[in-house]
């Protein structure tokens, strides 16, 4: 039998494309830009967590597995209630933004796997918050330390999912409900406390203001005191000499008498 290589190069063709289609899609893959790839390789050395596939076309083993992650950032809103250190149910809307750190992909996917949203991020958000929850008061939570609650927060769930290959960006508090009754009695008293502290800054207005004039008064009297303790006979007297010289010398000056006035000064009468 006369061996054919033209039937044999169509059989391998054919062979070929039936490799491709029963597994093309195994063995290429794409890894769209904001994305990256970890592989597993089951008969081998098993999964690969320091190399990581970057975005573009990938030849791979239809034995090995490529698993893809979403490394953009991304976002979960999470209603949850918390308890305050005294016991008080609080309702609380938390906003966390994060991504997969680029490099880590292959210790999360060890670690938690492709579900690590569910299995790591909230359960760590919620219980962050509710830790930092039950060291404050409700009033606290709701307005004075509303600030220094989310900071705190912040804190503790980032060290956490740091730690578990994942970046944070942001965690916000949306919105705090309290029970209506509670509120009330709580936006009251701030009420109260914004009143009182409106007052004592009128009182110490005030006071500091009659501070002012008792020592503008004081300053005054003693000036009249050092005034009057200088003015002597002596000095009395030469001031009159130099203001009966001055007016000696003027032109309506028409009599003067020695020794006519009081304490001995000139006496001036009549004008020309």
């Amino acid at each position: 039998m006369k061996f054919n290589f033209k039937t044999s190069y169509i059989v391998i063709a054919v062979v070929i494309v039936f490799v491709l289609l029963l597994f093309g899609g195994r063995i290429f893959k794409i890894i769209d830009p904001g994305e990256r790839g970890v592989i597993f390789k089951p008969y081998t050395s098993g999964l690969d967590k320091e190399n990581i596939f970057g975005e573009g076309f990938h030849i791979i083993a239809p034995w090995n597995e490529l698993h893809i992650y979403n490394v953009r950032e991304q976002q979960r809103d999470e209603p949850m209630d918390v308890l305050d250190r005294n016991g008080l149910s609080i309702s609380m809307d938390i906003t966390v933004r994060f991504n997969p750190s680029f490099s880590q992909i292959g210790f999360l996917h060890e670690q938690f796997g492709i579900n690590y949203i569910n299995v790591l991020v909230i359960p760590e958000v919620r219980s962050s918050v509710r830790q930092v929850a039950g060291r404050y008061a409700a009033e606290e939570i709701y307005s004075t330390k509303r600030a220094e609650v989310e900071q705190a927060i912040i804190t503790e769930t980032k060290i956490v999912l740091e730690r578990n290959s994942i970046d944070m960006k942001a965690l916000l508090i949306r919105s705090i409900n309290l029970p209506e009754q509670i509120k009330n009695a709580i936006e009251s008293k701030l009420q109260q406390e914004q009143e009182a502290l409106a007052y004592e800054f009128r009182l110490q207005r005030e006071t500091s203001e009659a501070e002012r004039r008792r020592i503008e008064a004081d300053g005054i009297a003693a000036y009249n005191r050092i005034i009057n303790s200088s003015l002597t006979d002596k000095i009395l007297l030469q001031r009159g000499i130099e203001a009966t010289t001055v007016l000696a010398e003027s032109p309506n000056s028409k009599v003067i008498v020695i020794g006519g006035g009081k304490d001995g000064l000139p006496l001036i009468l009549g004008n020309n």
